[in-house]
Parts: C-alpha cells; sequence; structure tokens
C-alpha cells in the first residue's frame, strides 16, 4: 500500500492526516501547542513549538500503521498565513512569531496605505490589514530595531515547517500572496514594495508552485523516523487554499462557505478580476489561478459566545433544535461582536439585535444568530457575484454550519443556491494530501485528484418561498451597518 501524508499546521494544532491511492484516511493523529498573549491584541508563538508537534504526529502516524515506512511517498503541507517567522544567519529563529490575529500593527497598515495607496491594491490586490505579514515587518523594523538588524530571512509558518523537514527554505504562491508584497498577477515579489519600506531582497524566499518538489527528508530525520527510502517533500498551500482543495473548490461555478471561529465565504477565480480590494484576492495553490474570498470576522464564534452566554449547559444540537419552526426574520442579529471585516472593515463596529418585543424567546434569538451569521457570509457572495458576475451552480457548506440539517437549509435559502455538504471533511488537512499526491505523481494535476478523493453528500436545494422572504429580510440587515456604525464608534470611546 502506498500512502501520502498532509501536515496541517494551525493556530492551536497541527494534525496530520494519512491517505493511501484510493483517497481513504487511514489513520490521523494531532498535537497541540501553546498561544501567548503577552499585551492585549498580541498574538505568538513559539516556531519549535510547531517542529516538535510535526514530530509527535509523525511518530503517532508510524506507531499506528507500521508499513508508513516503507510506503510514504510524499509529505506536503497547510499553514496558517500571514504569521512572521524571522530567521538569523545560522537559520535560527530571532523571535516568537507574530500571527495571523496579532492586532498590534494598525498604524504601520496606515503607513503603508498612505505611502503606496492604490498602488498596494494594484500589484497585492488587497488593502492593508493587521492580519498581513508586512505590517508585522515594519513593525520589527520600528520597534525591534535590534531584531531586524539581525534579520536574515522570513517564512511563513508551513515554510518554516518544510524548512525544519527538508533544510530547504522557499515559499509558494498561495502563502505568498498573503504577505501583501506580492505581486499578485506576475507571480514575482514586488520590488516597489520593497523599496518603499526598505526591505533587502536577501529577506525574500524564492518562489515556487505548491506541488513542487521542495527537498527530501533530512538524513538525521529519515533515521529517527526510520524510514528505509528518501521520502519526497512538496511545497504546499496556505490553509484557506488548502481548505478550498479540499472542498473542492478549484474551478469555477462552486463557492465554499466555511463556519469556524471566523467565516469565509470563497470563490474560485481564473484571473482578471479586480474587487478593489474590498475583499481578499489570492494565488490558489492551483496552478496559475487565483482565488476571491470575503470574511466574517466572528460567525462560529458569535454562535459560541451566545451559548456560552445563554445556553452553557444546553448542547448545541438542543440549542437549535426547533429552528426551522419559527417563521423568518422578525428579530436581526448582526454578528460584529469582534469588529468586521467584509464588506466593512471595521475594528470599531459592534453587533445588534434589532427588532426585539416580548413574543420573542431564546429560540428566536437563536434562530436571529444563525441569519445573522449567514447574511454575514451573504455579503461576500453578493460582492463576488456583482462584481464577477459569477454564478454558483452550489455552494459547499464546511464547518460548523455544515453540523445542522436545518442550519444548511437556511443556507441554501439565503444563498439562493444548492447547499452540500462533503462526506468525510479534514479541511485544510486534505488538500496538503491532495498536493502531496499529485506531487508524488498519482495524478497529474489537482483537479483530476480532487475529482477521486472528493466526496459529497445529497445536495440542499433552496425552497422558492423562503429564498424570497429572505431576500426582503437581507435588504434589511444591509441598513444595520450604516445605521449603527456612529452609535458603535461612540460607545466605544466611553470605555
Amino acid at each position: 500500500m502506498s500512502y501520502v501524508l498532509g501536515l496541517d499546521l494551525g493556530t492551536s494544532s497541527l494534525k496530520g492526516i494519512l491517505i493511501n491511492r484510493n483517497g481513504h484516511i487511514v489513520a490521523e493523529a494531532s498535537s497541540e501547542y501553546p498561544l501567548y498573549m503577552p499585551r492585549t491584541g498580541y498574538s505568538e508563538q513559539d516556531p519549535n513549538h510547531w517542529t516538535q508537534a510535526a514530530v509527535i504526529v509523525i511518530k503517532r502516524l508510524l506507531d499506528e500503521v507500521a508499513d508508513i515506512k516503507d510506503s510514504l511517498e510524499g509529505i506536503s503541507f497547510s499553514g496558517q498565513m500571514h504569521s512572521l517567522v524571522l530567521l538569523d544567519e545560522q537559520d535560527k529563529p530571532l523571535r516568537n512569531t507574530i500571527l495571523w490575529n496579532d492586532m498590534r500593527t494598525s498604524s504601520q497598515c496606515g503607513r503603508i496605505m498612505d505611502d503606496l495607496g492604490e498602488d498596494i491594491i494594484h500589484i497585492t490586490k488587497n488593502i492593508a490589514l493587521e492580519g498581513f505579514t508586512l505590517p508585522k515587518l515594519l513593525w520589527i523594523q520600528e520597534n525591534e530595531p535590534e531584531i531586524w538588524q539581525k534579520s536574515r530571512h522570513f517564512l511563513l509558518p508551513k515554510d518554516y515547517l518544510g524548512f525544519f523537514l527538508t533544510g530547504n527554505k522557499q515559499m509558494e504562491y498561495s502563502d505568498a500572496a498573503g504577505t501583501l508584497m506580492l505581486d499578485v498577477e506576475n507571480k514575482i515579489w514586488s520590488e516597489q514594495i520593497a523599496n518603499a519600506f526598505n526591505i533587502p531582497d536577501t529577506l525574500f524566499p524564492k518562489l515556487v508552485e505548491s506541488t513542487d518538489k521542495i527537498g527530501v527528508l533530512k538524513p538525521a530525520l529519515k533515521t529517527e523516523f526510520g524510514f528505509s527510502a528518501d521520502i519526497p517533500v512538496f511545497a504546499g498551500g496556505a490553509d484557506n487554499a488548502c481548505s478550498a482543495i479540499g472542498a473542492g473548490i478549484t474551478s469555477l461555478g462552486r463557492a465554499m462557505a466555511s463556519i469556524g471561529t471566523s467565516g469565509v465565504f470563497l470563490s474560485y477565480e481564473d484571473g482578471g478580476r479586480d474587487y478593489n480590494g474590498k475583499l481578499h484576492y489570492f494565488n490558489h495553490a492551483v496552478k496559475d489561478s487565483f482565488y476571491s474570498m470575503g470574511v466574517s470576522l466572528a460567525a462560529g464564534h458569535s454562535l459560541n459566545w451566545f451559548k456560552q452566554t445563554f445556553a452553557e449547559n444546553e448542547s448545541f444540537d438542543s440549542l437549535l433544535h426547533g429552528i426551522s419552526d419559527l417563521p423568518i426574520g422578525p428579530l436581526l442579529f448582526t454578528p460584529y461582536i469582534k469588529g468586521e471585516r467584509t464588506p466593512h472593515a471595521d475594528s470599531r463596529i459592534r453587533g445588534s439585535f434589532i427588532g426585539v418585543d416580548t413574543n420573542h424567546t431564546r429560540k428566536h434569538f437563536t434562530k436571529a444568530v444563525l441569519e445573522g451569521i449567514t447574511f454575514s457570509l451573504k455579503d461576500s457572495q453578493s460582492l463576488i457575484e456583482n462584481v464577477a458576475e459569477h454564478a454558483f451552480h452550489s455552494i459547499v457548506s464546511v464547518g460548523g454550519g455544515a453540523k445542522n440539517p436545518d442550519w444548511l437549509q437556511m443556507q441554501a435559502d439565503i444563498f439562493n443556491a444548492p447547499v452540500i455538504a462533503l462526506k468525510t471533511e479534514q479541511g485544510p488537512a486534505m488538500g496538503a494530501a491532495i498536493i502531496a499526491a499529485v506531487g508524488a505523481g498519482w495524478f497529474d494535476d489537482i483537479n483530476a485528484c480532487v475529482a477521486e478523493f472528493v466526496t459529497y453528500k445529497d445536495e440542499i436545494r433552496p425552497i422558492a418561498a423562503n429564498s424570497e422572504r429572505y431576500k426582503e429580510v437581507y435588504a434589511l440587515y444591509k441598513q444595520i451597518y450604516p445605521a449603527t456604525k456612529d452609535l458603535c464608534h461612540r460607545l466605544l470611546g466611553t470605555q
């Protein structure tokens, strides 16, 4: 039996899945690591914890499936985007990694937009946001000059893991696009951006394709794990790109709605789109293609907050039971409890319940939360459809939104498109395994592998009357942001 290994380097843990040539998951393992928050708004991790976790995961898989030692044909990665790993001249990390969810760089984002403005959008297809890598580099320049002087290379998390396994440094395009330094259409590092912010050429890693072989497992690791042959390692992809591959979003006509802590509405793009920074636009892990993406900052987080606050001792199944029996939209909720990303890019907006009356029960509030989360993703869908004139024949729902049949029906009704869920959902790790399978030569390209490895449940079609009603309610939902923006900003100013 032959296998490939997909490793997903997430924010809280590293997960590995072992897949055979039939696309079946033979084994999986994970290992957690800590998150450091030394100050309000700061979020960091020690890169050494990722490499330790990778060793633990691989050894656990070896213990579970003994013939991996003779039959593993490739390893690849998915990883959290944007997070900054700085290396010295000995290729050692100079400090903890500043993560994607670190919010310390607001002033640097302002500087980027002031200095480059429309050029940054034209080159990178994105506006400067705190999550991206470039603002983190500028923060190091301004606040830790001694670290900056010692910096010789920068990598992103999964690329650092690739360096640990192979000894080679590189970055593939889907992750490089999230640095705010890549010329997205021309697939080169931007000289204009580097020069504008005094970033030396030597700091940038070479660029490769996601399925490119970046080396083989280092001899010491090969011996430690007990592999009988050299193990090829392939570049991998950013977590959202790998999630898209794992959900089959590798051609036009199908989108992905992902509801985790945050929410993502993602569409495949074949190039030539300009959303003027209103949506994220990144290189895909599928060669010479792209994806657009809108983000709701507190999608699943809104439901978790509601449950912990008002139904702490209930299960999610119990909390959501019976929501389909309630009418559509007598109560509205905006999931802005941590600010919002798309379409408003407003860190100071806050959530609202609108239309509360004495007839409303907790069940009404629960349904309003689900509707509000889905409306927030509808905002991104509408942007993609209106700007790019995309039409979606189906939307793949993943994450928490795919676990409840009533919520799946609500998504179909609000998106006004058929919604399907995956038979086996493994998230970014599946995308990483698919990249490894293509890199290992099992398939000619990613689309061919997706056709074999990615399978779906029956689709849920929109109910016409519900979609018409949701169209009316969504029009009201869209009015809440402009109506409450000034009030929320002023309220935050009183704290």
